[in-house]
């Protein structure tokens, strides 16, 4: 030992010695201002550690012990035709980058993925929860959308058979029941308002691993993360993964205060970037399901952009506020009521409409026949209007559109009179595009056509130069022009440049 001792550096040495040093006055009672008894003392004690709690920290314990009876593992079997020669995981194709839809998916058995036209077998894992004695389940949409059969299985492991009661993609919900009768355990939506840094807990089945707790707060409400039209996310930091989908996150009540649905994550694994599916908007979908297995929703019939600083400067708007018109279709409620292109809606039944997603929510949580009053801006005078929502019956909704930022006029377009057939509008065609121009930078392309330039219809080159000349005589800060593409018709407001 001394040998061993000696090839010590002779700094590590000293530490030797000087822990030596003081675990000897230690022992002895001249540190702590007291003596210390050996642990093989008769009067030794066990530490009390009763008061040692880290003060304003909850333990979720018994939150966890009385709901999570009521969380299932999903397992579906699922059978489509792949689309293309990949294995995809089942994630919705319009998610932002980075953004994922979190089941668990297995495919074919032999690892190979299926040529584009196949049918492609596998298994998707998630999670659900029961809301109801009798077996009614809620999970996502994607975790069963092309399920041949599902299968759950209860907190004690007992595996039943489930069917697929009804689905909504829009929302990304789904209502199983189970075919078993059988009183189950069961747990209730939340009624409460939830607030950004209230305590949450999310129970699921990550990677297959049923049953997992996890805890964190609500970082942010109402977030809007592209994967549908009514998008309205609570965002939360408990960490969710793979095969958490369609799981509960619970307040400190035990109630449900959504449904996990998506992370952002460039890993695939959480990092603290959850989003789930408020109950407000759970309990409204689930109704419908279970009372005919569809999502009825109102249907306004307009073609809509979100009202970006400029366009309201060029319109004379207090605030970039509201949603633009862009068309109102024809045969809709929203044609019968006399809105058109460049009415900006303000308010629904006197509340405000704070973007164009604002107003497709809004909408979209109505129902067929019910009677709004829609607010809206026209030549800067505010008007109302009282209408009857019709049916959504296809894919037709009120979508925003992303509006490029403007910076100064030089739009870098040639222009030509417009010879399309069949136009039942004036219009100056876009020939060709400078690629380093303003109108570029936007999205302008050839083929596109210029309709109205500051809410006048313009029939020649000259005409559009005209209005953007008026314009900026008139003082105003910007120029909007309705641009038609190949899309669709969209309101683009230039901003003129600064003195």
């Amino acid at each position: 030992m001394s040998n061993f001792k000696s090839k010590l550096p002779s700094l590590a040495r000293g530490r030797m010695l000087a822990s030596a040093a003081i675990v000897a006055l230690v022992a002895a009672g001249v540190l702590g201002g007291g003596v210390m008894s050996s642990p093989n003392s008769a009067n030794a004690a066990a530490v009390n550690t009763s008061d040692l709690q880290i003060s304003g920290m909850p333990s979720f314990a018994t939150v966890v012990e009385r709901v999570r009876p009521a969380v299932v593992s999903v397992k579906v079997n699922i059978e489509e035709i792949a689309a293309r020669g990949d294995d995809s995981s089942g994630e919705m194709d319009n998610l932002p980058p980075g953004a994922q839809q979190f089941f668990g998916h297995h495919g074919q058995s032999n690892g190979e993925a299926p040529e584009q036209g196949q049918m492609r077998r596998g298994v998707a894992l998630g999670s659900g929860f029961l809301i109801s004695a009798d077996g009614y389940i809620v999970t996502n949409n994607h975790v069963v959308e092309h399920a041949k059969s599902v299968t759950v299985t209860l907190e004690g492991g007992k595996a039943l058979e489930a069917k697929v009661v009804g689905a909504d993609q829009k929302t990304d919900l789904a209502l199983l029941k189970i075919v078993e009768p059988a009183d189950y355990p069961f747990v209730k939506l939340s009624k409460d308002t939830t607030r950004v840094g209230d305590w949450v807990v999310a129970i699921g089945n990550p990677f297959g691993l049923g049953g997992t707790v996890t805890a964190g707060i609500v970082s942010a409400q109402e977030r809007d993360i592209g994967s549908g039209p009514y998008d309205s996310y609570l965002q939360i930091d408990a960490p969710i993964n793979k095969g958490n989908s369609g799981g509960p996150t619970f307040n400190l009540k035990g109630e449900v205060v959504g449904v996990n649905t998506a992370i952002f994550s460039p890993s695939g694994g959480s990092i603290g970037l959850g989003f789930a599916i408020p109950a407000s908007t759970v309990a409204s979908v689930v109704s419908s399901l279970e009372h005919g297995g569809v999502v009825s929703r109102g249907f306004l019939g307009v073609q809509i952009q979100p009202v970006s600083q400029e366009i309201a400067d060029s319109l004379g708007l207090k605030t970039a506020s509201g949603a633009m018109v862009d068309e109102a279709q024809p045969g809709t409620p929203a044609a019968a009521a006399g809105l058109k292109s460049a009415d900006v809606i303000t308010k629904v039944n006197g509340k405000d409409v704070k973007d164009a997603a604002d107003l497709t929510r809004d909408i979209g949580s109505m129902a067929p026949g019910e009677k709004v009053e829609i607010t809206f801006v026209r030549d800067g005078a505010e008007k109302i209007v009282s209408l009857t929502l019709g049916s959504l019956k296809s894919e037709r909704t009120a979508k925003a559109e992303t509006s490029t930022s403007e910076s100064a006029l030089k739009l870098g377009v040639q222009l030509a009179l417009s010879s399309a057939k069949g136009d039942d509008k004036p219009g100056v065609a876009i020939v060709s595009v400078d690629p380093n121009g303003l109108g570029a930078s936007k999205g302008l392309a050839s083929g596109d056509v210029i309709l109205e330039v500051s809410g006048k219809p313009v029939r020649t080159p000259d005409e559009v130069k005209a209005g953007i000349a008026a314009a900026k005589q008139d003082g105003k800060k910007s120029v909007l022009m309705l641009i038609r593409t190949a899309e669709a018709n969209h309101f683009m407001a230039f901003e003129f440049p600064k003195a």
